[in-house]
């Protein structure tokens, strides 16, 4: 069974991952499929009373966070698994929190975005907007949580701010606003976006103090998506745009002590954008492919290292558009693949995918995307349910096949 799901989880699965709705405008040949000699073991997790959530990241000791909705599906929260126990992290006082990217801090700090109790004075409708159910106006910030407690992370000086990820070191990264306006900014399609942002690393050793990820040369906004142990960070680096992917992401950069190096793409004018780097400095993420122009998605999955440059993943036989959104150390990527037929869960391992529907024979739900893989091989994303219909966080456990 293949799914498309065209409500908020498919909004949100680019990054999570999550504008996948768009028709694919070019088809690239496909991976075969290939079973690897592991089985999964599928676990459905607990919501907040709505009928979607997402598990987003999953780190070495097990803790799942992500997000869920809460009843009326109007509103969603950030939201973490432990040990079969479901919290709410809330938020800091606006409707929406969530956690959105692969986290991988193994200590239990959690980071995300929150909306807060504030109005934007600018009515801009900051990168939050595209993965919340509805605009709200509320100003948004990066935070973090640890010990039971949410806290807001600072700007460059602007209103809005995101945060991704975290290492075990406690440095954080994500992109702020600054308080100067861009004119790059596109403000077209209701979105108003008009102070400029750069990538941030917050240090939470050092009273969370907020540190530039700068741009490549020649470009004005930039983000930090992802960070290893080592401290590497990857991201984007393009115009102000939407704030949001498109032009924001026409190159994509790797950051060792602060200073920017481009990441060769595919190819692809825009949609440039990794999601994740492990402790060996292999990065992945997804992009439009070679002769694409313009902003309209076509994501291709791809991974990167420093000696083979940047390669296609592939996708599913008879797909044409696919998303890598989590790796681990051992090199196993937690994605999807879409096609007509809509999203499918899949790992990639050898140079070979794998769908994961037809690894986990004990289940008979639907699972749409992984997003995450922890050195266990064990797996989270998002499964539509068998029983309710509804959209559920999972966890899937490999065991000897």
């Amino acid at each position: 069974m293949r799914v498309d799901q065209p409500g908020p989880v498919g909004r949100r699965v680019f990054g999570i991952g999550l504008t996948l709705l768009l028709t694919a405008a070019l088809a690239l040949p496909a991976a075969a499929h290939h079973r690897q000699p592991l089985e999964y073991v599928v676990t459905e997790l607990g919501s907040l009373g709505g009928n979607e959530a997402a598990g987003i990241s999953i780190n070495n000791r097990g803790l799942v966070a992500g997000y869920a909705s809460l009843p009326g599906d109007s509103v969603i929260h950030a939201t973490i698994w432990r040990d079969g126990t479901l919290t709410d992290l809330q938020t800091l006082g606006g409707p929406n929190s969530a956690v959105l990217w692969p986290v991988k801090n193994n200590h239990g700090l959690v980071v995300g975005v929150t909306e807060t109790a504030d109005l934007d004075p600018l009515n801009e409708q900051w990168s939050c907007s595209l993965f919340f159910p509805s605009t709200t106006g509320h100003t948004c910030r990066g935070f973090v949580w640890e010990d039971g407690e949410m806290r807001e992370l600072s700007t460059h000086g602007g209103t809005h701010g995101f945060a991704t990820a975290a290492n075990n070191r406690g440095l954080v990264v994500g992109w702020a606003e600054t308080s100067e306006f861009d004119p790059t900014c596109a403000g077209e399609a209701g979105r108003n976006q008009q102070l400029g942002f750069v990538g941030a690393l917050w240090d939470t050793r050092d009273g969370d103090r907020i540190h530039e990820l700068p741009p490549l040369p020649g470009d004005s906004a930039s983000t930090g998506n992802a960070i290893n142990g080592r401290g590497q960070v990857a991201g984007i680096s393009g115009d102000c745009d939407q704030a949001v992917g498109r032009f924001s992401a026409k190159r994509m950069a790797l950051w060792e002590n602060g200073v920017p190096t481009e990441i060769p793409s595919l190819g692809g004018e825009t949609w440039n954008t990794p999601m994740a780097i492990n402790d060996r400095g292999v990065v992945v993420g997804f992009a439009n492919p070679e002769g694409s122009v313009g902003p309209l998605l076509v994501a291709r999955p791809f991974v990167w290292t420093r000696q083979g440059g940047t390669d296609d993943l592939g996708t599913l036989d008879g797909d044409t558009q696919g998303q890598a959104l989590g790796i681990n150390n051992a090199g196993q990527i937690a994605g999807l693949s879409r096609g007509p037929g809509g999203f499918t869960a899949v790992v990639w391992h050898g140079g070979q995918i794998t769908d994961l529907n037809l690894v986990s024979p004990g289940y008979d739900g639907h699972l749409l995307f992984a997003n995450d893989i922890n050195e266990d091989g064990v797996l989270t994303g998002a499964a539509i349910s068998v029983e309710s219909g509804e959209v559920v966080a999972f966890v899937a456990t490999p065991i000897d096949g």
